[in-house]
């Protein structure tokens, strides 16, 4: 499998990688879990995405163990700052919990070091410079090779890079965000300010969430599995529409709907690498075999037409939604300050 620049850090990926987020919880077999890391990279895969909150950390248990004796051939990425416990302190960004985490981490994977440590979400309550400054230190004692982020905006990911080039921090070398036919917001900003400041950009959800598997159907009995997760996805009118256009395109060009997705997300010249998220060996059988699919002008531009660059068809649930979006104090002002004006 070929392989691509992680933005300027000089580490080389594949141009998928083999995200676990189902490992400890979706598939609870851990040895079918070490056996599908074992096929992934087998098949030329070198780049593997978990996270601490994933099974409450079974995931990285178990990608440690799918690891041993074939570590030093593995980008090994991870994340933090999503709640590990009650604790409040258990979570977030700050230099107090990302250095226990990081240990944690490392302990649960039974490795001495990560390639790419990522903020999992923008946490509004901590400085980027508290945050930086804690990953830096992390990256000079040897436990971090480079560091990311997962879901900023392109606001944040600007004031991130000037936050480190003002106080001589490590910056922030990739980004994880969501990117799919149907979520293709991104494409606006994002993307375009990865590319600026030379960001490997690790997006997350090509299928949508299973929606681009052409399993969910109008009108169909459905089965949500992971979907109970999403359930906007299930009555969103505008993403069923696009699925239903979609399907269609995806036959006349001769292959599923899942392997058309998948190599829309690789065509974009910010994205490095677009992760694979399969419960089963069959799922990611099926994912591997779209590896050496390419879409031609003529197929994006009629996937343009279904979805015009730039749009995101209805809420992603899983997403990050800024607390602006979220708190109604945020958009208001006092109601005495109203009354006075």
């Amino acid at each position: 499998m070929r392989t691509r620049e992680l933005g300027r850090t000089g580490i080389r990926v594949s141009p998928h990688c083999l995200g676990t987020m189902m490992f400890g919880a979706g598939n609870t077999d851990v040895d079918e879990c070490v056996g599908m890391v074992h096929r992934a990279l087998d098949a030329g895969i070198n780049f593997v995405d978990t996270a601490d909150v994933y099974a409450g950390g079974e995931s990285e248990r178990i990608v440690g163990r799918a690891l041993k004796g074939r570590r030093d051939d593995v980008v090994l990425a991870t994340k933090g700052n999503g709640p590990m416990g009650e604790d409040p302190n258990r979570r977030g960004s700050s230099r107090r919990w990302i250095i226990t985490a990081v240990e944690d981490s490392l302990r649960r994977l039974a490795v001495d070091h990560v390639d790419l440590y990522q903020v999992h979400h923008p946490d509004p309550s901590t400085d980027d410079e508290e945050t930086l400054s804690a990953l830096t230190d992390l990256v000079r004692a040897g436990k971090i090779r480079a560091i990311g982020a997962s879901s900023l905006p392109a606001s944040r990911i600007v004031e991130a890079q000037w936050t480190a080039e003002r106080r001589g921090l490590h910056r922030y070398r990739a980004e994880q965000p969501p990117y799919s036919i149907l979520d293709r917001g991104i494409e606006r900003e994002v993307l375009p300010t990865c590319l600026r400041y030379g960001l490997g950009v690790l997006v997350w959800s090509p299928l949508a969430s299973g929606l681009l598997t052409g399993r969910y159907r109008r009108g169909a009995p459905m089965n949500p599995g992971r979907m109970r997760w999403v359930p906007r996805h299930l009555t969103d009118e505008r993403k069923l529409d696009a699925v239903e256009r979609l399907i269609p395109l995806a036959r006349e060009a001769g292959m599923p709907l899942a392997h058309l997705a998948l190599a829309f997300t690789t065509t974009h010249p910010a994205v490095t690498s677009a992760i694979l998220g399969p419960r089963t060996p069959v799922q990611l059988d099926d994912l591997l075999s779209a590896a050496t699919t390419a879409l031609d002008d003529d197929l994006l531009d009629r996937i343009d037409e279904i979805v015009p660059p730039g749009t995101d068809l209805g809420p992603l649930d899983i997403a990050f939604t800024p607390p602006e979006v979220t708190v109604p104090a945020l958009r208001r002002r006092p109601l005495d300050e109203r009354a006075a004006a």
